[in-house]
């Protein structure tokens, strides 16, 4: 494996933890973001997902719906499904990070279904070294999160679901040290989902509608119980609509708003970082319960109610379907420049068969030197009773219905 970093052996492990899990802000040039712990959460795993710009919270169900909302699985059309998903990780920067993605449902009657998933994300490979640059080892850190979901039609149209989520962040491989240590955590989701059918004018359309709150759980630890991380807790609304234009041809217009439910940052632009009212107010902040960090974390930014809509990001996307196996999306995703600056556009193709699909999208960031340019995602889809009739003698038995998109 491929080494990608080389640190002093005392100060990388507290410099990974500060940088990639605490809750901290940064002043430069009026840059405040919010930094949780296992940000890798709030990302699309699937390519679907992906290329509309993040959004899925109201998009129709499939084998990755609970990662947006546990309230579609009640609507999912198949018996069984499972979908792998893989991305090469900031192929920019480095060639042995990744992140994959194994999600599966199982219905249960006709109005409720069973979800479990696997996220996995792969750090690469550090060599440690101490002072002297003499080499100390290399170590591999990994997070990953394991869910179980389950969501319920309550009536034809609406829909609601809950996950239970186990997380593990281990940003020091097998490292020892007394400073650092690996971070656990457990997460629930909470989800619902409503669409209908509508005629307007001569056009027939489907209206979609989501919300779901993900990632509410303990604070992780990487040090000491006195300095814990957030969570990336967040509020996902969203709408999805669609027009069947004839038999053959349908077009879906799909936009979420999502907030992460975690108090802001707070800074003082004429005063530095390590100021002690500011790092006393950072830490009264970091202090609280994650009930009280959520209901505040809609009127805690410093700069008042503009900053907490700068809090917001959007991401929307189009959907094209040829005969429910044909498809082309394109999506863009937006977040405030003060607040980390990510915006890209977003491209990808799907095909579907009755039993197999595939979906490929690919991230077009503003900047060139950004380093999400040429990051790809790719995702395999597996209706599994359809395969088990394409080999059975009889080609009988199976779940019918129209390909999920």
């Amino acid at each position: 494996m491929k080494s990608i970093f080389s640190r002093s052996l005392v100060v990388a492990p507290a410099f990974l933890l500060v940088t990639t899990a605490a809750l901290a802000q940064t002043t430069a040039g009026g840059i405040h973001t919010i930094t949780t712990a296992v940000p890798i959460l709030t990302l699309s795993p699937d390519a679907r997902g992906s290329a509309l710009g993040e959004a899925g919270v109201a998009t129709s169900p499939d084998a990755n719906a609970a990662f947006y909302n546990p309230g579609k699985l009640g609507f999912v059309d198949y018996k069984y499904a499972i979908s792998p998903s893989y991305s090469p990780w900031l192929r920019k920067v480095t060639d042995d990070m990744s992140l994959s993605y194994l999600s599966g449902y199982a219905k249960v009657g006709d109005r409720g279904a069973f979800s479990a998933s696997l996220l996995y994300f792969d750090l690469g490979s550090i060599d440690y070294t101490n002072n002297n640059n003499q080499f100390q080892g290399r170590y591999s850190p990994k997070e990953y999160a394991v869910t179980f979901s389950y969501g319920q039609k309550l009536s034809d149209n609406f829909g609601v679901g809950i996950s239970a989520r186990y997380v593990r962040s281990n940003l020091i491989g097998n490292y020892s040290n007394n400073d650092a240590q690996a971070g656990n955590s457990f997460a629930a989701d909470l989800g619902a989902y409503y669409n209908k059918d509508v005629t307007i004018g001569t056009g027939a359309y489907n209206l979609a509608f989501g919300a779901a709150v993900s990632n509410i759980g303990n604070k992780m630890v990487y040090r000491t119980a006195t300095t814990p991380s957030f969570l990336p807790t967040t509020l996902r609304l969203g709408t999805a609509i669609t027009r069947e234009i004839d038999a053959y041809n349908k077009i879906t217009l799909a936009f979420d708003a999502t907030k992460l439910l975690v108090p802001s940052p707070y800074y003082d632009d004429a005063r530095a970082v390590n100021d002690p009212a500011v790092v006393a107010a950072n830490n009264e902040r970091l202090g609280k319960d994650i009930i009280s960090g959520i209901l505040t974390s809609f009127s805690d930014a410093p700069g008042g109610f503009k900053e907490e809509m700068q809090e917001i990001n959007i991401g929307g996307g189009l959907e094209y379907w040829y005969d429910n196996k044909i498809a082309a999306r394109a999506g863009y995703y937006y977040e405030n420049q003060y607040k980390g600056n990510r915006q890209y556009l977003s491209f990808g193709l799907g095909a579907r068969l009755s039993s197999f699909g595939v979906d490929g999208t690919y991230l077009v960031p503003n900047a060139a030197a950004n380093p999400l340019a040429e990051t790809i995602r790719v995702s395999l889809h597996f209706n599994l009773n359809k395969m088990a009739d394409a080999f059975s003698e009889s080609g009988s038995g199976g779940t019918q219905g129209t390909p999920t998109n």
